[in-house]
């Protein structure tokens, strides 16, 4: 059975829908005041916050690595527990950080909570899903996270609005308890771990890394995450500084990709039903160039007719991400075989970190080097990438699948 939205119904895991609530609603409270929270609460320049936030992701990256060997031996399930508190415990010690490596410190463990929960979360959905529903429930729990996200967003601009130390902490404090209430939703989640005969042969990242078809995958995946990333550390800056929008615009498209988020996903989702997976995923790519021409028009026109431009450009972008999200996550879960899911997975979602790692340097340096200079290699890697994806289906038969919603039956 379906919602009207196109989403599947609940039924047995709302617990584990509503730990993903409180977690996204958590984060979304914290990530946009990150950097505001050490320069209020600290004597850090922003400088050296910025030093400390990078040197943490490249601290956590390898953590990858020995999460996805976790993941598959002890279970997805436990690991979504240790990862929520371990966060809980990171975000309260932050209560405490006043160093750059103390700061640096924290994060690091932050992160890697952070990447033992979303690390296991493929696995859970995967098992939770019967195959034909994949893209149909990660795109529901896309909606669900942008959800939580928005919540967390709102509670953020009151606690900015207040602006003294206290609103700061609250905000930690608020966050580090929401952690906690997820793990406690959790505890009743089945535990999915894959059974395994006890004379089957032991295998690890060798296996994963010699799978030369799911590393296409991976590198195919790299160029909708540069794409991604646009909407965090891109259109901010472009829409404010470079072609001088007013300020309230970029608040305008983080709420209207929310917005299309939440209520479009599953209905993007329906529309996909009989499509190829790779076409689709190429086609993600083609919508964001789209997007990308907009952004430069905008650029060109004068300021009231560039703000609706850009919220055109905002809604275009958005339906590239409600295309592609789902099929590669779904794309990515099927791939693998069930005993080393959490291996796969966790080199999925490295493509990931490497993408938050890399493309803020890469945009401000693109955007600083002239006002449409990012736009055209952000679409040359898009075209690029989507042609590459097209080759996926002779090598990764789950490319070549159509996009399903058993669901309906």
């Amino acid at each position: 059975m379906l919602t009207r939205l196109g989403f599947p119904q609940v039924g047995e895991h709302r617990r584990f829908v509503t730990a993903i609530v409180a977690d996204t609603v958590g984060s979304g409270l914290f990530m946009p005041i990150t950097l505001l929270y050490f320069l209020a609460m600290t004597e850090l320049s922003l400088v050296q916050i910025g030093s400390a936030l990078s040197l943490s992701a490249l601290l956590t990256m390898p953590g990858a690595f020995v999460i996805g060997s976790l993941v598959d031996r002890f279970g997805p399930r436990k690991m979504m527990l240790v990862g929520n508190l371990v966060q809980a415990v990171g975000m309260i010690a932050y209560l405490w950080a006043d160093t750059l490596l103390v700061v640096a410190l924290w994060t690091t463990l932050l992160n890697l909570g952070r990447q033992a929960f979303w690390g296991s979360f493929g696995n859970v959905v995967t098992a939770i899903s019967a195959p034909g529903e994949r893209e149909l429930w990660f795109g529901f729990l896309q909606a669900v996270r942008n959800l939580g996200y928005s919540v967390g967003g709102v509670l953020a601009g009151i606690a900015l609005q207040v602006g003294t130390d206290a609103a700061y902490q609250a905000v930690v404090v608020v966050n580090a308890v929401t952690f906690v209430v997820a793990f406690g939703l959790l505890l009743d989640v089945p535990d999915h771990r894959v059974a395994r005969d006890a004379d089957a042969p032991v295998e690890g990242w060798g296996v994963v890394l010699r799978d030369g078809a799911y590393l296409r995958l991976v590198l195919g995946q790299m160029g909708f995450v540069v794409g991604m990333m646009v909407l965090n550390f891109a259109l901010p800056v472009y829409a404010a500084e470079t072609i001088d929008l007013p300020g309230w615009v970029v608040g305008a498209i983080f709420t209207l990709n929310t917005a299309l988020v939440g209520l479009g996903q599953g209905l993007v989702v329906r529309r996909m039903t009989g499509r190829v997976r790779a076409r689709m995923m190429g086609l993600a790519q083609l919508v964001f160039v789209v997007s990308y021409v907009l952004f430069v028009v905008a650029g060109w026109l004068p300021v009231w007719l560039a703000v609706v431009v850009m919220l055109v450009g905002a809604a275009v972008y958005t339906c590239g991400e409600l295309t592609g999200g789902p099929v590669f996550s779904a794309t990515a879960a099927e791939a693998a075989p069930d005993h080393l899911r959490g291996r796969y997975l966790g080199l999925f979602q490295l493509s990931w970190g490497l993408g938050g790692a890399v493309t803020p340097v890469a945009f401000t340096w693109l955007l600083a080097h002239g006002q449409t200079t990012l736009w055209w290699v952000l679409a040359l890697i898009a075209v690029a990438s989507a042609a590459y994806l097209q080759t996926l289906p002779r090598v990764l038969p789950a490319a070549g699948l159509r996009v399903t919603q058993k669901a309906e039956a």
